[in-house]
């Protein structure tokens, strides 16, 4: 993930250094996004982004290995996919098990079919609500602009998408 050049950005922001960490920020960001991009199921990736990128500001400084860094940031966006993914889908938050047996059971290209099964069972509304936000990754304000209704008209169509897409694959 972090380019061998970039490793004295990574041990100054790991000592405390405020301007490393926002330039390690910077360049993490990119395969942050691209990773959450091809794991995170139907969820916002800015959001595990947004949130991966947080959680790694506050806790480079914990971290024991310096040379561990790309896997531990990975972890970190794998769980917050997973976590989106479970409010998306209103999985129980609680129950892990359940989850990891899931995603263990099923390949990612079984994943990825049962996910375009379920797109396709939506009506045209729903399916279009969840591309526009979800693949080409519009804002609710952008949404609301194409699609020529309120946000909160968007954000109801949204809502009721997911929830559809969750009884499709939780059947």
């Amino acid at each position: 993930m972090l380019a061998l050049e970039h490793q004295p950005v990574l041990l100054a922001a790991h000592q405390g250094d405020p301007a490393a960490l926002e330039r390690l920020l910077r360049l993490a960001r990119p395969d942050v996004r691209r990773y959450a991009q091809r794991h995170c199921l139907i969820s916002d990736v800015d959001d595990a982004v947004q949130e991966a990128l947080l959680i790694l500001s506050r806790r480079v400084q914990q971290l024991r290995v310096l040379a561990a860094f790309s896997g531990w940031l990975i972890r970190i966006v794998q769980r917050e996919c997973r976590r989106l993914g479970r409010v998306a889908f209103r999985y129980d938050p609680y129950d892990e098990a359940q989850l990891e047996h899931w995603l263990v059971v099923h390949s990612n290209d079984e994943l990825r079919l049962e996910l375009a099964q379920a797109l396709q069972s939506l009506p045209a509304p729903a399916r279009e609500v969840i591309l526009l936000r979800d693949f080409e990754e519009l804002t609710i304000g952008e949404m609301a602009q194409r699609l020529q209704l309120s946000t909160a008209a968007v954000k109801s169509r949204l809502h009721r998408a997911r929830q559809l897409a969750r009884e499709y694959l939780l059947a």
